[in-house]
């Protein structure tokens, strides 16, 4: 029984070649789209689950009236420890602070990422040097490792794993150090790096007013996090208040609270970050299943529409005695056949997409690889649309009448037309709402590619520096030498540099403290950025009290203290009261999504960071010039630096603040262009299926006089109206969802109605077309062809 119900179903499939080929190819398209998704959602949401800590695991934040950070005070995780039962370890981690060179010889490598790590968040984060986690002997011992991909760097005939003597910065620069041994870098984890320096204890002399520190806590299975949270809250006020250097009272530290974070949120939505890649994941996701749902409709529409061409079959069938449950595993296995193949095509297509798909998304998946996921989500998924696909059809054709349709009154019923209809009207819904989408991401894009950012980026180059610029006047002669290169127009340095974070401290004006953003900065850094000044003045060699106290705000700063009249103002911060000599306008460091922070800029400033971030304005028709110059000349400019030059152009920096705005529209593009083809394909067989069965009527209507215009319209008027209701349904969803995108950003543009109209135009076109392609032949038909038997 078996093999004559698979022996009829590839008959069947092969006597309905174009019917079938859409089907497989509509859906092999969908699938390779729901792989590469599939794929991705579970490689974004499996970081750091290899730690056998990954449940118990939270980072301790601190929230203030103004913004969240995970940043806090290295005394506290000793604190935390000791007064809490439930926690099993606290450790510290820091980050670096500026790029290290580490030499071997010739072999020079540039580090982006150390990460300064104490013995218990190396337990806690399960970070392990291939040799073993060793405990450093003494409280100042540091065992200093390298990722084995570093190490190879270095010592590219590295057999064993014994320490290795290397040398700190420039050649000339006499600092050596030991690499005890390498780590192996976890690529799917949040803590990727290219060296860990492991301590016994950090921050052992810091005091509450230096938060520099990350704290990770492993809790006991089963604590209640929220309770802890909470004890941690009042804990950490009681700290403040008996910490010496603090300076909030009582009142002030009401506003102040601790949270856990979960390890597991680090990636995608961190409490204090941002979470646009977890947005991003879930509306690539959507979009998955959304791309397969339209698909599996087609299937669904088609294998309902060809009803009528297999009556015969399950009448014949049914009075030789089959049951109905036989007849509905035969359509079934013809559905689950096409699916199989449609399967392996999706792989094969998949497989093809994939380079370009890791290059979009910065990944390196892999379809054919022992640990994948889809080894055992692949047959689930190829049963779940069976079933998706395949029941009502299996359904509807297993339970015709066989009197009915042998005595031919068969006729499919208004429920299955109502259905059809109502798929069809919901597939290209979803294809308008892609469309829409698109458009607005595209226009969101484009306005922020043109908008005014109020600083020039364009010609700026960033220097990657290890020397320290913090005391007064020790940039100027490295200034000078550099202003001697022809091309360069200006140069200056900086604690952070735009499209990077920036400080946040404290300060007081007009009776009023908050906090608010810093940047330590030098001369020339409103010329280097082309900064517009509202009033006053900005930094000046002139002024030798620049150096001192002055200060200068920004337009946000000026609102958020209700200044009316800065220049000459105090503002108190560091324990210095800065005299205000200047407001420059609000320029957007952050990108768009964040509006734009109050901000303080200071050349002196004790609470501040290192000035490492060197910027160069370079004229354009010399840059390659004065690159050339300056990479020859560097060891005499900056001795510390020495052979070691290394630039970034600053737009390119700041545009990847775009970057998942961009993948977003490259995922809507790819999406639109999906649905719509499927949809398309759909409507294209479904078009065929209606003017076959209504090819005696077109003859009927030739004879008494119609026209071809009249016949295309009215094969044409059902689809037009079904398009025409797809938008009608689809433009309150797509203008809440795009609404609600939009308002994910600071700056944004005004909701178009441009893209609306430009929606519905092009399905309507595109049906018109499609429609009127496939009813062509039945129109052009001679009539006698279709009438010579009746």
């Amino acid at each position: 029984m078996f093999r004559l119900n698979l022996k009829i179903a590839l008959r069947n499939l092969w006597r309905n070649k174009v019917i079938t080929s859409i089907n497989i190819g509509g859906l092999a398209i969908a699938l390779a789209a729901f792989i590469l998704v599939t794929m991705y959602f579970t490689y974004e949401t499996g970081f750091d689950k290899t730690n056998p800590n990954y449940k118990n695991v939270y980072i301790v934040g601190i929230t203030y009236p103004e913004f969240k950070t995970n940043y806090t005070a290295a005394p506290f995780a000793k604190a935390i420890k000791q007064n809490f039962a439930e926690v099993e370890s606290a450790g510290l981690i820091k980050d670096s602070s500026f790029e290290l060179t580490i030499k071997n010889g010739k072999n020079t490598l540039f580090t982006k990422r150390i990460l300064a790590v104490d013995y218990n968040a190396a337990k806690i984060l399960n970070i392990k040097p291939e040799s073993g986690l060793v405990k450093p002997a003494g409280d100042t011992e540091r065992l200093n490792y390298l990722s084995t991909e570093s190490l190879k760097t270095l010592f590219p005939n590295k057999k064993d794993n014994k320490p290795e003597m290397v040398g700190y910065g420039a050649s000339n620069s006499g600092i050596m150090g030991i690499i005890a041994g390498s780590i192996k870098n976890n690529l799917h984890s949040n803590f990727t790096f290219d060296g860990v320096s492991i301590a016994n204890e950090l921050g052992t002399g810091d005091n509450y007013d230096m938060n520099d520190y990350t704290i990770y806590l492993q809790v006991k299975p089963g604590t209640d996090v929220a309770n802890l949270e909470q004890k941690i809250t009042s804990l950490y006020r009681t700290e403040l208040l008996k910490d010496k250097t603090n300076k909030k009272t009582t009142n002030e530290l009401k506003d102040i609270s601790t949270f856990l974070d979960p390890l597991s949120n680090q990636h995608l939505r961190p409490k204090a970050g941002n979470d646009a890649p977890y947005k991003i994941l879930i509306a690539l996701s959507v979009l998955g299943i959304l791309i397969l749902v339209i698909a599996c409709i087609n299937f669904t529409n088609l294998s309902i529409a060809q009803a009528a061409k297999r009556a015969k079959e399950v009448g014949i069938k049914k009075v030789m005695g089959a049951f109905r449950s036989q007849l509905t595993v035969q359509f079934l296995t013809e559905i689950f056949i096409q699916c199989f193949v449609a399967t392996i095509f999706g792989l094969i297509i998949a497989e093809l997409v994939l380079p370009s798909f890791n290059n979009l998304f910065q990944v390196n998946l892999l379809i054919w690889h022992i640990d994948n996921d889809l080894f055992w989500q692949l047959p689930s998924i190829l049963c779940l649309i069976t079933i998706i696909a395949g029941i009502y059809p299996a359904l509807v054709l297993s339970g015709f009448k066989p009197a009915l349709v042998l005595k031919g009154n068969f006729s499919t019923s208004k429920q299955s037309s109502w259905l059809r209809n109502g798929l069809l009207v919901f597939q290209f819904s979803i294809a308008v709402i892609f469309m829409i989408g698109l458009f607005i991401i595209n226009a969101q894009l484009k306005y922020m590619h043109n908008q005014d950012l109020g600083f020039t980026a364009n010609q700026v180059v960033y220097i990657k520096n290890i020397t320290i610029f913090n005391k007064p006047d020790k940039f100027e002669p490295v200034r000078d030498k550099i202003l001697k290169i022809p091309g360069i127009k200006s140069a200056t340095v900086a604690t952070f540099i735009p499209g990077g974070t920036n400080g946040v401290n404290s300060y007081t004006a007009k009776g009023l403290k908050a906090n608010i953003d810093f940047v330590d900065v030098d001369f020339d850094y409103l010329k280097t950025l082309d900064l517009k000044l509202k009033e006053g003045r900005f930094f000046s060699n002139e002024f030798k009290m620049d150096t001192v106290n002055a200060a200068v705000i920004n337009e946000s700063a000026v609102a958020k203290y209700g200044i009316k009249h800065p220049i000459g103002e105090t503002i108190r911060g560091c324990d210095i009261d800065y005299k205000i000599v200047g407001v420059i306008k609000d320029f957007k460091t952050q990108g768009f999504e964040s509006p734009v922070q109050p901000t303080i800029y200071t050349i002196k400033n004790p609470c501040g960071g290192y000035k490492l971030q060197i910027m160069l304005k370079i004229s354009e028709n010399k840059m390659a010039d004065a690159l050339a110059a300056l990479k020859a000349q560097w060891p005499q400019i900056n001795p510390q630096d020495g052979e070691d030059f290394r630039y970034e152009f600053l737009d390119e920096l700041y545009g990847k603040l775009f970057k998942k705005q961009e993948q977003l529209q490259s995922v809507f593009f790819a999406a639109a262009i999906l649905t719509v083809f499927i949809a398309i394909l759909g409507l294209f067989a479904f078009a065929k299926y209606i003017t076959t069965g209504r090819i005696k009527e077109i003859a009927v209507r030739k004879i008494l006089g119609a026209s071809h215009l009249q016949i295309f319209k009215l094969i044409n008027s059902s689809f037009f109206v079904m398009v025409l209701i797809a938008n009608i349904v689809s433009w309150p969803l797509a203008y809440i969802l795009t609404k609600k995108w939009l308002e994910t950003f600071a700056y944004r543009i005004d909701l178009p109605l441009f893209p609306f109209l430009i929606s519905a135009a092009l399905t309507i076109l595109l049906t018109i077309v499609t429609v009127s392609v496939q009813a062509n032949s039945a129109v052009k038909a001679n009539p006698v062809d279709a009438l010579k038997y009746e």
